[in-house]
């Protein structure tokens, strides 16, 4: 979440009274569990092979609203959300269905409070730049929400996890992206997560709490009589929407991760389903506040970058070769989309093969660590690329010198594991 070329590249705005609006509010069905306002959320994954979604089959089935993947922090998924975002919009605003937007969010491996801050409004601005590319919220549009669910800054070798933000440091980038985010498009947004994510990753805030909450947790059935998410064996999760009457003050609930997809016109098997908590006035009230972009909103087209080896290590043949690289725009502020790789030169005698690992430290900021470097003197450069075409490509030249190290020793071939196979729908709602 195969490399995909983004069509931010040619950006074209889109009038904001481009669509044309099937429905409205008044018309909604109310036909989720519990008589509740029904919706969905998609992303790539309801597009395997690239098939469409049937958004007139979804709403025959009774979907009010979809929440689109539209952004990511991570450039390769980031452009796999782009493919489909218009088309989701248009498609689904077409056959009726109100249409929200939401980013995934990958927090940065820094500890100072203006690092998390500046990386945090860096993410904001991919998302107004995305919003900004589709013309800006119409009146099917509900406000976009930020996907926060993982607190991993740092991953070992393997892909587990070998370091996390801390309570403090992610709620000061959460706010941060929120307000930023609220105070540029003048749509409160939404927060996305699980009881539990709240509750041990996030501090209890008073100013996070304005935010409505979409929270996900499965196995209860919103159609049961006093239903309600938030609940855990012995009381309730505590975190900063939880009530005195410990429950949990949410505006939509994501139900089931099961929902049968065809049902809804989705290809696949899968489809997350969500109920809606309030009445067709607090729907409404979600649908104020348009936003249409201007000059100074629109995406730019490979604007000038700088980078900048900002620290290297190279020392034996049996370590990896690290490289710290920052790329800025013309501002000094850190560029928004791209990643980085080290390019050996033509005008060595050979191209080694490595293996090259590229660890986004923070927006703008990455490190590359380069593995089964042979000993000698190697020329090249570090390179940065942005598939999105907003900043230009731009390069630095980098040569180090790799000593013979010991030789490694050789590791016992050990079988893998059978895992049995997990059930991800065990004891879910199945609608």
């Amino acid at each position: 979440m195969k490399k995909i070329s983004s069509i931010l590249a040619s950006l074209v705005f889109l009038s904001a009274t481009f669509y044309l609006p099937a429905a409205h509010s008044a018309d909604l069905k109310f036909s989720g569990p519990g008589g509740k306002i029904h919706g969905a959320d998609i992303s790539r994954w309801q597009h395997p092979n690239n098939k469409k979604i049937n958004f007139v089959k979804m709403r025959e089935a009774g979907i009010d609203f979809v929440m689109i993947k539209a952004s990511d922090s991570r450039d390769d998924a980031d452009q796999l959300a782009v493919k489909y975002l218009k088309t989701d919009r248009n498609g689904a605003q077409e056959a009726g269905i109100h249409t929200g937007f939401y980013h995934y969010a990958i927090l940065p491996n820094v500890t100072t409070k203006a690092a998390i801050e500046r990386d945090a409004r860096v993410q904001a601005q991919k998302v107004i730049w995305r919003i900004g590319s589709i013309g800006g919220f119409n009146e099917l549009d509900l406000p976009y929400a930020l996907d926060i669910e993982n607190t991993c800054i740092q991953l070992n070798s393997n892909k587990t996890c070998k370091k996390y933000a801390t309570r403090t440091n992610a709620t000061l980038w959460s706010k941060t992206f929120l307000k930023t985010l609220k105070e540029k498009t003048g749509r409160t947004p939404l927060i996305y997560s699980s009881p539990h994510f709240l509750e041990n990753s996030l501090k209890r805030d008073k100013e996070l709490a304005k935010y409505p909450l979409w929270i996900a947790q499965y196995t209860i059935d919103p159609a049961k009589p006093g239903a309600k998410p938030n609940v855990k064996s012995g009381g309730c999760f505590v975190h900063s929407w939880t009530t005195s009457q410990c429950s949990a003050n949410w505006t939509v609930w994501q139900y089931t991760s099961c929902g049968i997809a065809p049902k809804y016109g989705v290809p696949g098997s899968r489809l997350d389903l969500n109920v809606f908590g309030g009445t067709l006035e607090k729907f409404e009230s979600l649908l104020t506040g348009s936003w249409i972009p201007d000059a100074a909103d629109e995406m730019p087209h490979n604007e000038s970058s700088t980078i900048t080896v900002t620290s290297y290590s190279a020392t034996t043949s049996n370590k990896k070769v690290t490289i710290n690289v920052d790329v800025k725009r013309p501002d000094n502020s850190p560029v928004v989309t791209g990643s980085v790789k080290y390019v050996f030169s033509e005008l060595n005698l050979s191209i080694p093969t490595v293996t090259q690992t590229i660890s986004r430290e923070t927006s703008g900021t990455w490190k590359i660590s380069i593995d089964g470097t042979p000993a000698g003197n190697w020329l090249g450069s570090v390179l940065f690329t942005d598939a999105s075409g907003t900043h230009s490509e731009v390069s630095t030249p980098l040569d180090f010198t790799v000593l013979q190290g010991a030789a490694p020793t050789p590791s016992p071939t050990k079988k893998p594991a059978v895992k049995p196979p997990v059930d991800g729908c065990k004891n879910q709602i199945k609608n």
